[in-house]
């Protein structure tokens, strides 16, 4: 038990870690007590439903309090606090109580259940996706709905194997890293940088399937010829920052109206290295801001896309005998457990914490209220803040 919660229970625990960060974000970011403020739903449906754009980005691979929220982590996220967060609507406890691998923890946020698939495993989501109920309830086109994913193990996030949606119904998927191995044809001694695949089991290599993008698409898709594409990653110094590349030219060329962004980065903390831990979370930080800018100044998204940012789930503590500290998420413990979610952009109150628990599972019911749709499967609640 850490020195710092002595005799708590784990709930204690949690809430320990949500005061923590309301406490300073009150004072880094001057945010103030979502109570205060509530009043009338600030989204409106009807025509302008249709126009509604929403993006969801996993701040994926897992980063701890201490090396964010934390005084001593603030130096890790300046843009997170000093130009997202006055923006924002902020939940400081957000639950995961489902299973700690990096894809079913993501598969359990798409679905808004807590997913039992095995986490090294190819198969699809069990229940309903976001994107299903998003594109079936609305009547919405394949082309509006995407998916950018880390790894080729996140290969089948667009779509369930739920009988009445599933096959036909899913988000479009790009893995990028999977589309520039496609395009070097073999030659990657340039790019090996960005093409490391999964930092818990390096010979893990699923096979692809689903609605997976291929290469002969990209021009015609994105606009963007193989030599140029190879050229622009030659550039680039991670994963993530080749995902937010592709993520710029789909909202460029194709302005689907649900783009779901899985960064990755973070989790290289599984080599057991400290200093890449901090990089990819000072990376990600970094790569929040620059997507905020892009939807800022593309003018399908300008002015009326929600923006949502929130980790799958976080990682040891130091003080649990258990774990592995920043290294692992093995254990199960508030650390793991509890993090936080920002919302920012069309119809989100600015400059607001939110303390009240809530559960990773109640995005995707709030994804509903927010674009029109009714995820009749899902295990969450719909967050009151958005009603």
């Amino acid at each position: 038990m850490s020195d710092r919660f002595p005799a708590c229970s784990p709930r204690d625990i949690a809430r320990a870690l949500a005061c923590t960060r309301r406490d300073f974000l009150r004072s880094a970011a001057g945010l103030v007590a979502g109570s205060a403020v509530m009043s009338a739903s600030p989204f409106v449906f009807g025509a302008t439903a249709r126009k509604r754009k929403v993006i969801v980005v996993t701040f994926g691979g897992g980063a701890r309090d201490q090396e964010t929220f934390a005084p001593d982590g603030q130096q890790n996220i300046p843009h997170l606090l000093q130009e997202l967060a006055p923006r924002s609507s902020f939940f400081t406890q957000v639950v995961n109580r489902g299973i700690l691998g990096h894809y079913v923890a993501t598969a359990s946020l798409t679905t808004g259940v807590y997913e039992t698939l095995n986490n090294f495993s190819a198969v699809p989501p069990e229940h309903p996706t976001v994107f299903e109920y998003f594109r079936k309830d609305l009547n919405r086109p394949i082309s509006d709905a995407w998916v950018v994913a880390p790894s080729n193990g996140f290969n089948r996030i667009g779509e369930s194997g739920y009988r009445s949606y599933g096959p036909g119904w899913g988000a479009r998927v790009i893995l990028p890293k999977h589309l520039l191995t496609a395009a070097m044809s073999g030659a990657t001694t340039d790019y090996e940088h960005l093409l490391r695949d999964n930092y818990e089991t390096p010979l893990y290599a699923p096979q692809l399937g689903g609605t997976e993008f291929e290469l002969e698409q990209l021009e015609m898709v994105l606009k963007l010829s193989v030599e140029d594409f190879k050229a622009h990653a030659k550039t680039l110094s991670s994963p993530d920052e080749l995902s937010l590349y592709i993520a710029r030219q789909l909202m460029r060329q194709q302005a689907p109206s649900l783009l779901w962004i899985t960064m990755h980065d973070i989790d290289v903390a599984h080599a057991g290295t400290y200093s890449l831990y901090i990089e990819g979370i000072r990376r990600t930080d970094r790569l929040c801001a620059e997507l905020w800018k892009i939807i800022e100044t593309e003018p399908e998204y300008a002015g009326n896309t929600t923006l949502f940012i929130l980790p799958d789930f976080g990682r040891d503590s130091d003080e649990d005998a258990g774990g592995n500290g920043f290294q692992h998420h093995r254990t199960g413990d508030p650390a793991s457990r509890t993090t936080w979610m920002m919302a920012l952009g069309a119809g989100v109150r600015e400059g607001v914490v939110y303390d009240r628990p809530m559960q990773s599972t109640d995005l995707v019911p709030t994804l509903g209220c927010i674009m029109g749709f009714t995820p009749t499967l899902a295990q969450g609640k719909p967050l009151t803040e958005f009603l």
